[in-house]
């Protein structure tokens, strides 16, 4: 169930992910939490129990994610009929916060006057921040094409500019940390998309790209699986965060799983996977910031967001250092630090509520079955 807030709502002795032993009451005002404070000790019921013990958390933010396509092949999504893809997308909303993602960063492929749509006209109060259309291969036509594709981009509202710096599962290996752009083309980019208040997020397996990112500063870069150790020290160094994106590789690399690809494609994604073990390594041993994204696309995936947590800790990351990458360090990385990703007075009262403790979840089914409610602070007006 998403609740809307209303103008008042509170949780009397619920638990808060994370903290163990204490229960807090906490109060929420006009889409805030007013009140946070550690609650006395818990009376019985009249039948002698005691209250339904509940936990709360911050919603979930995905950073990376795809809304608008309803296919893995584009193609495909082009013969379906406009109608059917906007009802296919206004789902996609629905799905991802269902799982408890209350926050997303569409990666490419939604537009702002889409989303303002969705969430008018679909009652979907999911927050999302977009870079509309994506830079790649095709962009790498020198400066003055890149600055009108910028302006086109700037033009649709768009928060962020994704630069595609290298190929991904339709490139082969040996050719994937190639760079698309060159590097003159690649800081014109960064610096233009800055220097107009554009946040920037790199496409990246590996290589030069990942240095180019370092050194024009980037917000964060994505994937990264063929990051080396020095890459890692140098971008915890320089404070860029990196979104690997994990899960979406184990379930490319299954020829039997809920995306069906061709062998040579499911080879490259399990070639990336076991690389993408490795590169977290590094960047959790170098103190890189992390941030939770998924990368997922079409009806299959949305809505099963949570499974980036089971190949997270599966590649050696903490349960806290999970549960930070998807609510308080990805609120840093947006620059929402200040309003989401905790359970704080002040903040934005975005929120799961769970019917157990989802820390102790074994794996996303159980967590994602554990949900009870997700609490949306979103006012219309913010969203739209």
């Amino acid at each position: 169930m998403i609740l809307k807030q209303p103008q008042f709502q509170a949780y009397n002795g619920i638990h808060i992910a994370g903290i163990e032993g204490k229960r807090f009451d906490i109060e929420i005002t006009n889409g805030r939490f007013t009140a946070v404070a550690e609650a006395g000790p818990q009376p019985e019921q009249a039948d002698g129990s005691r209250q339904q013990q509940l936990w709360i958390s911050p919603g979930i933010l995905d950073l990376h994610t795809h809304l608008a396509w309803t296919d893995f092949d584009h193609e495909d999504q082009l013969r379906r009929d406009p109608r059917e893809i906007e009802v296919m997308q206004a789902e996609a909303f629905a799905a991802t916060l269902r799982t408890g993602v209350t926050t997303a960063r569409d990666a490419g492929g939604i537009l702002p006057a889409t989303i303002r749509h969705l969430v008018k006209y679909y009652q979907q109060p999911l927050r999302v921040e977009t870079s509309s259309e994506m830079l790649g291969a095709a962009d790498a036509k020198g400066i003055k094409h890149l600055e009108n594709r910028l302006t086109e981009i700037y033009a649709t509202g768009a928060g962020w500019v994704k630069i595609m710096a290298t190929g991904g599962l339709g490139a082969p290996t040996e050719k994937v940390t190639e760079p698309n752009f060159s590097g003159e083309e690649f800081v014109f980019i960064v610096r233009h998309a800055h220097a107009n208040g554009k946040k920037v997020l790199v496409h990246t397996w590996g290589g030069v790209t990942i240095d180019w990112s370092i050194q024009a500063g980037v917000e964060s870069i994505e994937h990264g699986m063929f990051m080396t150790w020095d890459q890692a020290g140098r971008l915890a160094e320089s404070g860029v965060a990196y979104v690997p994106t994990t899960s979406i590789y184990r379930i490319a690399a299954d020829p039997k799983g809920v995306l069906a690809l061709p062998p040579v494609i499911c080879d490259r994604a399990a070639r990336a996977a076991d690389a993408h073990a490795i590169a977290l390594g590094y960047a959790r041993e170098a103190g890189v910031r992390l941030g939770f994204g998924t990368d997922y696309a079409t009806p299959a995936l949305h809505g099963y967001n949570l499974q980036e947590f089971d190949t997270l800790l599966d590649y050696g990351l903490s349960r806290a250092e999970a549960w930070r990458s998807a609510t308080e360090d990805a609120a840093g990385i947006l620059g929402s630090g200040h309003e989401l990703g905790r359970i704080a007075e002040g903040y934005i009262a975005d929120a799961v509520i769970y019917a157990a403790d989802p820390y102790q979840a074994k794996n996303a089914d159980q967590l994602r079955t554990s949900i009870v409610t997700v609490i949306t602070g979103a006012q219309e007006e913010d969203l739209l």
